[in-house]
């Protein structure tokens, strides 16, 4: 029963945590791009991320890799991205690669598992994250998203019927008005996310993870893959929580594996993800995290 109690209290600590952290990372980061949409403008902002050939997408990597960004406040961005008609692709190697290369994941990464892991770590994350942008870009995947995801949010107020008197907003005010209605159209995604990942953090011992993902069990990497998705950590949790269940068996393959999993695709963001695109487009960023966590996984444990 005391067990029983503890969980539901980490559950509910968790949940009350997740849920003023992610809202108020929400707005700031959705407030943030809408000021630098406005010093920059639209064609400024696809200009970066829309440049021709290969260099477009090894620049929206590097844009991710110095953008401390977890797999949920990356979405207010890519909804900026959307907006401003940037490439598809190189949106797609940022989603990927923003939240995988967070320099807190890097650095957490060197001084706990060492350089060598956290090389291996940073090309393969890359790598995965160019490539993927631009096979789904070549697929024509750019049709599952969402027409309403293009369209700027109207803020609320009389117009011009109110008469030639009326005060107009400040800039500052139109666009903290624009964040909260897109704040509002995804709050029930938000808080959805949130249970459910408040639940499974709760009631998922580490212990239980460590035994499934032995280095005994042939199936260790990808079912660590799996796990790390619904299983959301924050960057500064993710490498300390990994090395514990290092401690406990689980091989470094799989460790790696659960990184990529929990940092690249969170349970909230894929059902942020659900606001922004249809479902064979969701389906391919599960399917790409998941490859790429799996990949890592094996490779290192076949090349170390």
């Amino acid at each position: 029963m005391h067990i029983d109690t503890q969980m539901a209290l980490d559950a509910l600590n968790m949940f009350v945590f997740l849920s003023v952290e992610l809202t108020l990372l929400y707005l700031v980061i959705s407030y943030g791009v809408g000021v630098l949409q406005s010093y920059l403008g639209p064609e400024k902002i696809q200009s970066i991320l829309a440049a021709r050939g290969g260099s477009g997408y090894v620049i929206a990597a590097l844009l991710g890799a110095v953008t401390p960004f977890c797999s949920c406040s990356t979405i207010p961005f890519l909804k900026g991205l959307l907006r401003a008609k940037a490439g598809f692709g190189t949106m797609m190697v940022f989603l990927f690669a923003s939240p995988l290369l967070n320099p807190i994941i890097i650095g957490l990464f060197v001084v706990t598992f060492g350089v060598k892991v956290a090389a291996t770590y940073f090309v393969i994350a890359m790598t995965s994250s160019v490539i993927a942008g631009f096979v789904l870009e070549k697929l024509g995947f750019e049709r599952f998203i969402k027409p309403e995801a293009y369209i700027e949010p109207k803020a609320s107020g009389c117009g011009q019927s109110c008469g030639a008197h009326q005060t107009q907003p400040s800039k500052w005010r139109v666009i903290w008005n624009d964040t909260w209605i897109d704040f509002k159209k995804v709050l029930p995604y938000l808080a959805a996310g949130i249970a459910v990942g408040s639940m499974i953090y709760g009631f998922m011992p580490s212990d239980i993870v460590a035994s499934v993902a032995s280095e005994d069990n042939p199936f260790a990497i990808p079912v660590a893959a799996v796990i790390g998705i619904p299983l959301y950590i924050r960057a500064e949790a993710v490498i300390p929580l990994s090395a514990a269940l290092a401690a406990k068996g689980m091989g470094l393959g799989a460790v790696m594996a659960l990184i990529i999993g929990s940092a690249g695709a969170s349970l909230t963001e894929v059902i942020l993800l659900k606001s922004l695109f249809r479902n064979p487009l969701v389906a391919a960023f599960l399917v790409v995290i998941l490859g790429m966590a799996i990949s890592a996984g094996y490779f290192y444990q076949l090349a170390f």
